[in-house]
């Protein structure tokens, strides 16, 4: 059983939620506001957070970026736009997924518990200064030093600041460099998930090339090879 903080400003979507999330176990508290919600994540950290974009005292993303300097907690995400840079804008903020408005409770239910999957395998450690040239259990690919058991990655001794799910995807990759890698394994090995949406991979790849300073139409790390699947490359 987990116990699951969910911020929802509407009463009746709050309470089906809550109904939901209750009958398969969980341990729910819940919050119409912003505040309040980063209050009690505070003095009672959950093992996760649901949280809605349109609450009625602070822009959701704004509550999610003050959660993350404060916590590491796996937060999912709902909204009502499904457009790229709202994705961008939530992944960036800190977001581990999300959820697009209407979604059954079936849908809530799968993602929360491949997020607390994914939070249960993943050691939440903070990110240091720059990992010196020895560091044990890194993966070097070209300018790339990515410590796992750190979460940390460096791009010319330069730290990328990458969410969660972008240094597990990134470091699955680094552990098949110069390989293709097809979605579908992508899928079940880094989503632990049969199906996400295409959008969702593309969304993440978008986000590391940019971190990287490079563009699809120039990679140097990330190369999608159409209808197979992706590569990290060590730059020539």
């Amino acid at each position: 059983m987990a116990s699951v903080l969910l911020v929802e400003d509407d009463p009746a979507i709050r309470a089906r939620l809550v109904e939901v999330l209750t009958a398969h176990g969980h341990m729910v508290h819940s919050s119409a506001y912003g505040f309040e919600a980063l209050r009690q994540a505070a003095q009672r950290p959950p093992d996760a957070v649901v949280l809605d974009l349109g609450l009625p005292d602070l822009d959701g993303v704004d509550v999610l970026r003050m959660l993350r300097g404060i916590s590491r907690v796996p937060v999912l995400v709902t909204t009502a736009r499904d457009d790229d840079s709202e994705v961008i804008r939530l992944l960036n903020a800190g977001a581990d997924d999300y959820l697009v408005k209407p979604f059954s409770g079936g849908q809530l239910v799968a993602r929360l518990t491949a997020v607390l999957r994914r939070s249960a395998m993943a050691p939440a450690q903070p990110q240091g200064p720059a990992a010196p040239e020895g560091t044990a259990g890194a993966l070097r690919v070209g300018g790339l030093l990515i410590d796992v058991p750190a979460r940390a990655a460096y791009h010319d001794g330069r730290e990328l600041r990458l969410t969660r799910r972008e240094f597990d995807l990134l470091v699955y990759l680094a552990e098949h460099v110069d390989r293709v890698v097809a979605r579908s394994r992508i899928l079940a090995d880094v989503w632990q998930q049969a199906y996400v949406e295409d959008q969702t991979i593309d969304v993440h790849l978008s986000a590391l090339r940019r971190k990287l300073g490079e563009r699809a139409s120039q990679p140097r790390y990330l190369h999608t090879v159409r209808g197979v699947g992706i590569k990290l490359v060590t730059p020539r």
